[in-house]
């Protein structure tokens, strides 16, 4: 028998304990599901016969040694910032670990104290950081192997509301970390982070006040358009990914068409400022907030701040920030805030799926790579050839990779399923040594990504491709 501890029984953890429930005959797994919540570690365990439902407190050292040193692997689904002290005592005992999250340098640092003690710490292993890896790679590896040279790679990912749940102006609901939707594109809680990606060979900057305006649009076969900003720093997966040669490097996050430009005016106004505190916050109303950030001058506070937007009073985005209700006399109700938890508070009631509300993830890769010489008529000559010179003779295809999830409810999301399901599986192959990798690892090479994705395809999340 094998046994599994899950620490975090939040909501992306939902699709994760089913798939392990439904796993654990066959497998002859038991599983302990911990959260500081009793009562939803047990709603999400639904009393099956081998899970155990129990409150822990991740700070409580001898609580935390003690659950782990019971189990075979540990899948901590708590945020990033504190996987660290769980990571150690993982390698106290020789433990496996797996997350879905970033490999932060600390993490990075246990590689060779992993690999002594014979364990794999697998991270970044859910949708995006996860699935991203393991569809990119597939693709990059294959072109590699016939001799291709990649040109350029893009890829996209949003986690949105399903169209026949689409139902305000903004085209949005929350279906992961609210907070981290508000603060995107923001370096910790700085707003001075920059994204960076390569273009034509030329490495380009967009700081976090031109972000939300730098936005452009990709089609998706069979769902429309939508609109894509570019993440914090797409030039650490040249390295990643092993693309050296590559001239265009882009990775970036999908909304609805119009979100963009209505999401800047909250950052033009400064009211994704984390740092800072609204006086009287819990006495002022929305419409004296957005007063208080603008100008000065004539009319009412909707007139003022379309002229400060340089909007037009009955343009989209005037319309999507009346619907959020902050024009009203309403009071905001929040002792000692930020204008950015101002903001994340009045989102949460507007921007919350509703029982039966449907989520969607969408994905989509961008390639374009140079293919192999072919042999060519003797004296046969190349005058004209757009590609560099380390190109010529060598032709261009182009290839679009797409995935599109779609959630049963508010429970069973698509980000549920995208993000559980990968972790899941890999936590399989794991125990069942079909993963002998040891140190710290993220899912960019073929002893991972090839089973995943395969057992993937059997819950219909699958990739399309198109070539050009």
């Amino acid at each position: 028998m094998k046994n599994i501890l899950l620490i975090g029984a939040g909501r992306s953890a939902s699709t994760l304990i089913q798939y392990l429930l439904d796993n654990s005959k066959k497998e002859n797994w038991k599983i302990t599901v911990a959260d500081i919540s009793l009562d939803l570690a047990k709603q999400k365990t639904g009393n099956h016969s081998n899970s155990y439902a129990i409150a822990l407190d991740i700070n409580n050292e001898e609580q935390r040694a003690n659950e782990i040193s019971k189990v075979d692997l540990v899948i901590s689904m708590l945020p990033a910032t504190m996987h660290l002290p769980v990571a150690k005592e993982c390698l106290k005992q020789k433990k496996h670990l797996v997350t879905a999250s970033y490999v932060s340098k600390q993490m990075k640092d246990l590689d060779a104290d992993a690999k002594k003690a014979g364990v794999i710490f697998l991270n970044e292993i859910g949708l995006d950081p996860g699935i991203d890896h393991l569809s990119a790679m597939k693709v990059i590896d294959s072109v590699k192997e016939m001799g291709g040279i990649m040109v350029t790679f893009k890829s996209y990912c949003g986690g949105l509301v399903a169209p026949e749940s689409n139902d305000n102006p903004w085209g949005y609901k929350f279906t992961w970390n609210p907070r981290a939707v508000v603060m995107a594109g923001q370096s910790g809680d700085s707003a001075g982070a920059t994204a960076q990606y390569l273009e034509n060979g030329k490495v380009k900057y967009v700081p976090y006040t031109r972000l939300f305006s730098n936005e452009h649009t990709i089609s998706v076969d069979g769902y429309g358009k939508f609109e894509a900003y570019a993440n914090r720093d797409s030039l650490l997966y040249i390295d990643l990914y092993g693309l050296h040669d590559v001239r265009n490097m882009l990775r970036g996050t999908l909304r609805m068409p119009g979100f963009c430009r209505a999401w800047n005016a909250f950052i033009q106004l400064g009211l994704t400022d984390d740092n800072c505190k609204v006086s009287n916050s819990e006495k002022i109303s929305y419409r004296d907030l957005i007063d208080s950030f603008i100008p000065e001058g004539k009319g009412t506070v909707k007139k003022k701040l379309a002229k400060f937007l340089k909007e037009k009073d009955n343009s989209p985005v005037m319309k999507k920030l009346d619907w959020l209700g902050i024009f009203k006399n309403q009071k905001i109700g929040l002792k000692d805030s930020s204008p950015a938890e101002i903001l994340l508070d009045l989102l949460m009631k507007k921007w919350s799926l509703k029982p039966n509300d449907k989520d969607m993830v969408v994905m989509q890769h961008e390639f374009e790579y140079s293919t192999p010489p072919k042999s060519s008529p003797k004296g046969r000559t190349f005058a004209r050839n757009p590609l560099p010179f380390g190109e010529r003779r060598r032709g261009v295809e182009r290839l679009t990779s797409s995935m599109v999830v779609i959630g049963d409810d508010q429970v069973n999301t698509a980000m549920s399923k995208t993000v559980g399901l990968p972790m899941g599986i890999s936590t399989k192959l794991i125990l069942n040594g079909k993963i002998n990798l040891t140190g710290v690892w993220i899912p960019t090479v073929k002893e991972i990504y090839n089973p995943v994705l395969a057992e993937l395809e059997k819950f219909g999340i699958t990739f399309i491709e198109k070539h050009t």
